[in-house]
């Protein structure tokens, strides 16, 4: 019996963990629907008023990026803004033949009359923190606007964003992330789906009642002043964006977040390249929880609430650390229950996290009809993408819990950029891309294995207990065997 009970014990406290962040979700969402109701404009900046326009700084780190280069280059160079008051700095850490070309392409356009420059440094030190520092070091501007090489703004993206500025207490400007290839496949619509729910639900919902957010590494402005008060850009984590966001509001900087400014951008095609982008994702945001935990804990100048929601923030991926684990534990408790029938009120009990699901499925979509429409049609489909949504993401617990277990425990590891494609249509391909990977993770293996195990669940269901199975737990494992097997053929099928 004590192995029954560790098995208990363990999966009611991960689904009370999930419960906590589901009714944080909840909150979120109250945050953002109370938001609406707000009028939320700033002062205006007269362009043409030199005196008024502030000096702008565009960073542009870039790392072996052949296939975007010239979009980004061609892109940014059409930014609307007062040029004797705008730079743009491309800061190349590349160690290919792009080097070459896009140093040709940087003089091209500064015949053109743009002031820009090519910063190349010889090693990859502090990655792109590194990379953002050493161009800090020599910018001119008062701002400091960054995009990563796949990124599309449009041209009148300053002049929407600058003015926000005018409240001296504002470090950062954030803006919602669009994406030019959405609709390409199964796999960007999913990945659409949950940074959607990111950059509207949780941005403005902790945003609107001053809750810690986060700057995401691309499409934002800095006050360069907030950016040396709290310390400058460090590489100690995957996510230096996370971590320079906590440090500087954790120095009383405001952001602000702009949901009605829409920056594109390009989403992972192939399922490595948004593998290592999770694994990036979520092994920094536990790496920057096991830094930042006390010290949030210990500021005196924010309230409890902004507390709770900003280690809530930090643990978002350990969120997929619980959900592998209720997975895995479930089958067991499926026995468990229909063996030890004293236990059911238990379990009476415990079928109340179901709640967990209808919060979820509650605040997504509210994020999905702001972007596609309210009426049956839509809630029909919407059903059935929070159905893949949640399946896929729960392929993905057993990749995103190592990175998460990995960024707990201090273990270090390369900065690995997402490899960027240049495709919208079905008809481009992506199975020429040089940076791929060109090996399969032995994780691939054990979530064949777990999809295998979690096929073993849903037969379970007719054979437990003695009154015909249990099929209490079937669409769980059913999401759960989909999911890994999504993550595991695709995994298999998309080796370079």
């Amino acid at each position: 019996m004590i192995l029954q009970t560790a098995i208990i014990v363990i999966y009611t406290i991960a689904l009370l963990l999930i419960f906590m962040y589901a009714l944080a979700q909840l909150n979120l969402l109250l945050n953002y629907l109370s938001s609406k109701r707000k009028n939320d404009d700033c002062e205006p900046l007269e362009f043409s008023n030199p005196e008024e326009v502030p000096f702008v700084t565009i960073q542009l780190p870039v790392y072996n990026e052949m296939y975007v280069m010239e979009r980004l280059l061609n892109n940014i160079s059409q930014i609307d803004y007062p040029k004797d008051k705008l730079e743009i700095q491309v800061l190349d850490d590349s160690t290919d033949e792009t080097v070459k070309s896009t140093k040709a392409h940087i003089e091209a356009l500064k015949i053109d009359g743009l002031n820009i420059q090519h910063i190349t440094r010889t090693d990859r030190k502090g990655y792109k923190a590194g990379a953002l520092k050493e161009g800090l070091k020599i910018a001119k501007g008062d701002f400091i606007a960054i995009f990563d090489s796949d990124f599309l703004p449009e041209k009148d993206w300053l002049k929407r964003t600058i003015p926000h500025f005018t409240d001296d207490n504002i470090g950062v400007v954030q803006t919602r992330w669009g994406h030019i290839n959405r609709n390409y496949s199964l796999l960007t619509r999913i990945q659409a789906f949950a940074l959607d729910a990111h950059f509207t639900l949780e941005q403005v919902g902790r945003n609107s009642k001053g809750h810690f957010i986060n700057f995401n590494g691309t499409a934002g402005v800095w006050r360069k002043a907030c950016i040396l008060d709290a310390g400058n850009w460090e590489g100690d984590t995957l996510t230096e964006d996370l971590d320079l966001s906590y440090r500087a509001q954790l120095k009383n900087w405001k952001f602000k977040y702009l949901e009605d400014v829409e920056t594109p951008a390009e989403l992972p095609v192939v399922i490595s390249a948004a593998r290592s982008q999770q694994f990036r994702w979520n092994k920094g945001g536990a790496e920057n929880f096991r830094k930042m935990m006390w010290r949030v804990l210990k500021n005196e100048n924010i309230s409890a609430k902004t507390k709770v929601h900003g280690l809530l923030h930090l643990l978002n991926s350990t969120m997929f650390l619980n959900v592998l684990i209720v997975g895995i534990l479930s089958i067991p408790m499926l026995y468990i229950k229909n063996e030890y029938t004293h236990l059911k009120p238990y379990f009476y009990v415990m079928s109340f996290f179901v709640v967990s699901t209808v919060i979820f499925f509650i605040c997504y979509w509210y994020m999905y009809k702001n972007i596609y429409g309210s009426g049956l049609k839509n809630f029909i489909r919407y059903i059935g993408m929070f159905f893949m949504f949640f399946s896929i993401a729960m392929g993905f617990s057993l990749h995103n819990s190592i990175a998460v277990l990995e960024g707990h425990l201090g273990k270090k590891s390369e900065f690995v950029r997402t490899p960027k494609f240049n495709i919208n249509n079905l008809k481009d391909s992506w199975k020429k891309n040089k940076y791929l990977s060109k090996s399969i993770s032995i994780h691939v293996i054990f979530e064949g294995l777990l999809m295998l195990y979690f096929a073993f669940g849903m037969f379970s269901a007719f054979i437990v207990g003695n009154q015909g199975g249990d099929f209490g737990l079937f669409p769980f494992h059913l999401m759960l065997c989909l999911g890994f097997g999504y993550v595991f053929f695709k995994s298999i099928r998309s080796k370079a």
